[in-house]
C-alpha cells in the first residue's frame, strides 16, 4: 500500500504502528468470530483517536523518543516510569488534548491481607452502601453538569459545521463531558482501591446492568452511577491484589429479606427506603440492610461451595443464625422465568 499513490502517505508513520494495528483488527474478528464481542466497526474521527508503538520506545529527561520522531518529543511526566518499557500510545482527546499511557514490566506486590469480608449493595440513592454501615454518596455529576451542558449543547447546534465558532463551541462541550467522565472516574479508582485494600473477601450482587438499562425511567440515572465500570475496576484490582470477588444470584431478594429473622416482605416497592418487619419488629433501611443480607448469602455459598440457584416457584428460605422455628415455618414462593447462575466479571 505504501507503493499506492493514494496511500503514499502511510511512509510516514512507522512499521510497528501500522502492524500493530492489523493486529488489533485480527483480535478483534477473532473476538467476533468466538462470539465474545459484536462485530468491528471503524472507530469515529470525533472521538478519542490512538495510535500504538509497540516496540523502540525510550525516555530520555522529559522527552519521548520513539519510530520518526528520534528527537524526541516533550512531554510533562506525570509519575516516574519504573520498569522496563514495553510499548506506549499516544493519544488525542476531543478537546484537543495529548497524552502518551507508557506499559511497564515490573514485579507487583499485592496489598496486605487483612482477613475482613464485606457484602456491597450498589445504589442510585447511595453509590454504595457496605455492610458495616458505610455509605458512598452518589455525586450525580452528570445531573450536576446536566444544565451547564444543554446550554453549551444548544449554541452548538446554532453554529454552521466546519466554521471555527462551530469548533470552538464543539470544544467547550467535549470539555464538560470530560470533566463528568474524569469525575466520575476518580471517584471509581478511589473507591475500589479502599475496597480493595481494606477487604479480602468482597459480595456483590450479579446485576444485569444490560438489562436494566432498558428501563427508561432508571436508565439515566443508571448510567450516570456506572455500576458496570465500578465492578470491572474492581474486579480486575482484585485480581492483582489476590483478593476475591464473589458474585451471589441476582434474583436472591436481598432488599426484601430481613437480616434478623429471614422474613421476606413480597409487598416491598422501590420508593420504600425503609420498612418494619412484621415477625420482629425490626426498622430496616433497605439499603443497608439489603448489603447485610448479601454478606450472609455470600458466606454462605462460598463455605457450602455451591451456587445461589432459585427455580421457577422455589421456596426461598436462606439460612440466618438464631432463626426461629415460626418464621422457617412461613412460606414465600418467588416466580421468575428461568434458572440463572451467578456470573464473575471478567
Amino acid at each position: 500500500m505504501k507503493k499506492n499513490k493514494e496511500t503514499k502517505w502511510l511512509k510516514e508513520i512507522n512499521s510497528q504502528s501500522l502492524q500493530y494495528s492489523l493486529k488489533c483488527l485480527d483480535q478483534a474478528y477473532q473476538n467476533f468470530f468466538n462470539k465474545r464481542t459484536q462485530f468491528p466497526c471503524f472507530k469515529s474521527r470525533k472521538s478519542r483517536n490512538s495510535f500504538t508503538c509497540p516496540q523502540f520506545v525510550s525516555t530520555k529527561g522529559n522527552k519521548l523518543i520513539i519510530g520518526k520522531f528520534r528527537d524526541g518529543i516533550k512531554m510533562i511526566m506525570e509519575r516516574e516510569i519504573v520498569g522496563k518499557i514495553k510499548k506506549s500510545t499516544l493519544s488525542k482527546t476531543p478537546t484537543g488534548k495529548y497524552f502518551v499511557s507508557i506499559l511497564t514490566e515490573k514485579e507487583y506486590k499485592p496489598s496486605i491481607k487483612t482477613n475482613k469480608s464485606v457484602g456491597i449493595d450498589l445504589g442510585i440513592k447511595d453509590f454504595l452502601v457496605l455492610s458495616n454501615g458505610t455509605k458512598i454518596k452518589n455525586h450525580r455529576f452528570l445531573k450536576h453538569y446536566e444544565r451547564l451542558l444543554s446550554k453549551n449543547q444548544k449554541h452548538l447546534s446554532r453554529k454552521i459545521k466546519g466554521s471555527s465558532r462551530y469548533e470552538k463551541q464543539r470544544i467547550k462541550s467535549a470539555k464538560i463531558h470530560e470533566k463528568i467522565t474524569n469525575s466520575r472516574m476518580d471517584l471509581i479508582h478511589k473507591t475500589t482501591l479502599n475496597l480493595v485494600n481494606q477487604f479480602d473477601i468482597i459480595y456483590l450482587e450479579d446485576l444485569n446492568v444490560k438489562g436494566m438499562m432498558k428501563n427508561h425511567k432508571l436508565s439515566k440515572a443508571i448510567g450516570d452511577v456506572s455500576w458496570g465500570k465500578f465492578i470491572e475496576t474492581l474486579t480486575y484490582k482484585a485480581e492483582w491484589n489476590e483478593k476475591e470477588i464473589i458474585h451471589i444470584d441476582r434474583f436472591f431478594p436481598s432488599s426484601k429479606t430481613c437480616n434478623k429473622c429471614g422474613y421476606i416482605n413480597n409487598s416491598l416497592t422501590l420508593k420504600d427506603r425503609t420498612w418494619t418487619c412484621p415477625d420482629c419488629d425490626e426498622v430496616l433501611d433497605r439499603d443497608f440492610n439489603a448489603a447485610i443480607n448479601i454478606l450472609n448469602e455470600g458466606c454462605r455459598k462460598n463455605i457450602s461451595g455451591g451456587t445461589s440457584d432459585y427455580k421457577r416457584r422455589a421456596k426461598i428460605r436462606p439460612s440466618f443464625d438464631g432463626i426461629s422455628n415460626e418464621a422457617l415455618k412461613k412460606k414465600t414462593l418467588i416466580s421468575r422465568s428461568e434458572t440463572h447462575k451467578s456470573l464473575v466479571c471478567v
